[in-house]
């Protein structure tokens, strides 16, 4: 095999564990999403009354709480949006 097969090849590898790296990276940011989802599936249900549990309260209050900072806060919001998840990746940035 000549030195530009070798480059080839070890090239290719790198491509293919780049494109695995990406993947992983949006099956994480995808588990985050669906966290994110069920959580506001599950306030809307503790909020309606159908769930309840004393290891949901504390993290139902707390929501509450955030919820109704940001509608003091915003003059023009009459009803505080629910709460969304964080980005999966966990840096801040938007999971879109």
């Amino acid at each position: 095999m000549g030195l530009l097969d070798k480059a080839k090849a070890a090239a290719e590898q790198a491509a293919a564990k780049a494109k695995e790296g990406v993947e992983d990276v949006q099956t994480k940011r995808e588990l985050g999403q669906a966290y994110g989802e069920l959580g506001k599936t599950a306030f809307g249900l503790i909020e309606s009354g159908e769930l309840a549990h004393p290891q949901l309260e504390e993290t139902a209050a707390r929501i509450r709480s955030l919820q109704e900072k940001i509608a003091a806060g915003d003059g023009s919001a009459s009803e505080a949006p629910p709460a969304g998840p964080p980005s999966a990746g966990g840096d801040g940035e938007s999971a879109e």
